[in-house]
């Protein structure tokens, strides 16, 4: 899964949350239990999941919003889990996130100018007479007209605030952005802009992006790898064209099979139907054995017992999943 030129790694990250009781005994909300996966330079992962899964916690881990239960976060070699928060501004400088919604994460109170000339000034990116030029140079990166310095987000669409947003986390210039589901608030008209300007700024900024959304569809056209995640734990990790081509846990299968299709070929492609079945169980009470075996049709008495491993299947490790039925094939 990792090789020497990863430049995000992550090992067993588990994030626990106490939940007050009025009983002695203590509880948590598992929100990760046991999570890994490695990033390559120029690489998108897409951490796909419903809500409650657990990828925007994984998102605020590496980004050092949260601090780890346990577990390990490399960042090009080096140990960042705890780093972030002792330490936060040389990472912060290479590691930026992009939220969900630009109406939230963006102060109401300032211009555009000043929202991006902040993290210039904090991290000393240039001179302060040239943060006009550094600024209208951002602007230009997200094709934003230079007139935009001088209004407020209010006075913005959904799309273009989401641009500033973009904007801000290329003012330093990072390595790694992680892009906590971008585009889910904005109105389908424009996300297609959003994405393919994403998609530019990757290939001439060489970035890395962590693509955290609960779209699968996205992912086909978006991301050079997709991780499923269930109740905290990667359920399925694979190259996207082996991914859609063929899932192999039963999760990933019932999720694929209920995305709607509008070529031959998407049909072609879709994996056997399975169907949904029961509600997602409580992370404060995760079911013993495999966290999906409330859910699975083809769940055994080893499902309910045995929390299953991840099974390599193909040679390079590249394609992996947890399931109990895929040891006994193995």
């Amino acid at each position: 899964m990792k090789s020497g030129n990863d430049i995000l790694v992550v090992e067993d990250l588990k994030k626990y949350f106490p939940v007050k009781t009025k009983g002695k005994q203590e509880l948590f909300v598992k929100a990760i239990d046991g999570v890994s996966f490695s990033l390559k330079p120029g690489e998108t992962l897409g951490l796909v999941g419903e809500s409650g899964s657990g990828k925007s916690t994984v998102a605020y881990d590496v980004v050092g919003m949260y601090s780890p239960t346990s577990g390990s976060i490399r960042f090009k070699g080096r140990e960042i889990g705890m780093l972030l928060r002792e330490r936060p501004l040389p990472l912060k400088k290479e590691i930026q996130i992009v939220f969900q919604d630009p109406g939230t994460s963006l102060n109401p109170k300032r211009t555009v100018y000043k929202i991006l000339e902040l993290p210039l000034r904090i991290h000393k990116i240039c001179e302060p007479k040239d943060y006009v030029k550094y600024v209208a140079r951002l602007m230009d990166l997200v094709e934003l007209p230079y007139e935009y310095m001088f209004k407020y987000p209010s006075a913005l669409g959904g799309g273009e605030r989401q641009m500033v947003a973009i904007a801000r986390a290329l003012a330093t210039n990072p390595q790694l952005i992680v892009l906590d589901e971008p585009t889910s608030a904005l109105d389908v008209s424009v996300q297609a802009k959003i994405i393919n300007t994403l998609l530019r700024l990757q290939k001439e900024m060489n970035l890395s992006y962590l693509f955290i959304t609960h779209d699968l569809s996205l992912m086909r056209n978006v991301a050079s790898r997709v991780a499923i995640m269930y109740l905290g734990k990667i359920a399925e990790i694979a190259p996207t064209e082996d991914f859609f081509r063929s899932p192999r846990h039963p999760y990933t299968k019932m999720l694929l099979s209920s995305i709607p299709v509008v070529s031959p070929e998407e049909e072609k492609y879709r994996p056997e139907r399975i169907e949904s079945r029961g509600e997602i169980p409580s992370p404060v009470n995760v079911p013993a054995g495999c966290s999906f075996n409330t859910r699975c049709p083809f769940a055994m008495e080893r499902c309910l017992k045995e929390d299953p491993v991840p099974v390599a299947l193909d040679a390079e490790g590249l394609h992996m999943a947890r399931c109990h039925l895929l040891e006994m094939r193995g």
